[in-house]
């Protein structure tokens, strides 16, 4: 017997390899790193240095600066793309809309872009003045015009109004699957019994897509949160750090500055910062007990 279940161990020996390769060496080769001074100076020759570091971080004062932008970044960018893809999605679900093909193929459209081109034709279409959207649709609409090289507000509004074009067909696909899987004879019962349009949708829409959005939330968040080509891209971090999150800075410390160490450390307190918050997400609003 013990034979047997040392053997069916070998079964899942290739998925503890590929993990322990892909996923625990890495993030114990960073927290290594971190301890370190390596850099392209000390690039064969460097050493431990203890928490150095991680107290470099706090010295330089951008460590509450990058935290509050992270969080913008982050929430902004998530209750957006959710809300619109969720509105969308409901829209399409009507029975009674024509042409709802053409709609959802128009609608998918960003999604079948390479996001790092899609990005640099933004980028072209927020240059002021002669960009489309600050020569053309934003006057059309009435709004002033957005300059992300000298005000942070534009710069937020530039990323998450990009960020929300880039992603919302995921949401939007996502919650309009959702949405199919729900038995319409739920909405036939509540048309018997006279319920409008809101009171189905807090009670029936709602809670048959509890396990969606709680999916959806987890997900995004730590994906959205670690999401730097956007911000790379458009605005590197500008102006100023002002536009600068946890993984932006990261990545310049490491490929702009080659100070590989100090890299890792801002790596690793961006992992426990998702992580705690993910807890607490996930503590408070008992968002996974649909799950259960």
């Amino acid at each position: 017997m013990k034979k047997d279940k040392l053997f069916s161990l070998f079964y899942i020996l290739p998925i503890v390899i590929v993990t322990l390769f892909l996923f625990v060496f890495p993030l114990l080769y960073s927290v290594y790193i971190s301890f370190t001074n390596l850099s392209l100076l000390h690039f064969l020759t460097y050493s431990y240095v203890g928490l150095r570091n991680y107290l470099i971080m706090f010295q330089y004062g951008y460590f509450l600066e990058l935290l509050k932008n992270t969080l913008i970044w982050t929430i902004g960018s998530l209750l957006t793309m959710m809300t619109l893809g969720f509105v969308l999605a409901l829209i399409l679900n009507q029975t009674d809309l024509k042409g709802r093909s053409i709609f959802y193929a128009i609608l998918i459209l960003p999604w079948a872009f390479p996001g790092f081109i899609s990005i640099l034709i933004w980028q072209g279409l927020w240059v002021d003045p002669y960009g489309m959207m600050n020569r053309l649709i934003l006057p059309l609409l009435h709004l002033p015009r957005v300059n992300s090289l000298t005000s942070t507000t534009d710069a937020w509004i530039e990323l998450i109004l990009t960020n929300d074009w880039l992603s919302f067909p995921y949401f939007m696909t996502v919650f309009y699957s959702a949405l199919q899987s729900i038995p319409r004879e739920l909405y036939d019962i509540a048309d018997l019994d006279g319920a409008n349009a809101f009171t189905k949708f807090l009670t029936i829409t709602l809670p048959s897509l509890r396990r969606t959005i709680a999916f959806v939330f987890i997900t995004s968040f730590v994906f959205t949160w670690n999401n730097f080509y956007p911000i790379y891209v458009l605005t590197g971090g500008g102006p100023g750090i002002s536009t600068e999150t946890f993984i932006v800075y990261a990545y310049q410390e490491a490929f702009s500055y080659s100070n590989f160490a100090l890299a890792a450390a801002w790596s690793i307190i961006s992992t426990i910062f998702v992580i705690v918050l993910g807890i607490i997400v996930i503590k408070y609003t008992r968002i996974l007990d649909s799950f259960t």
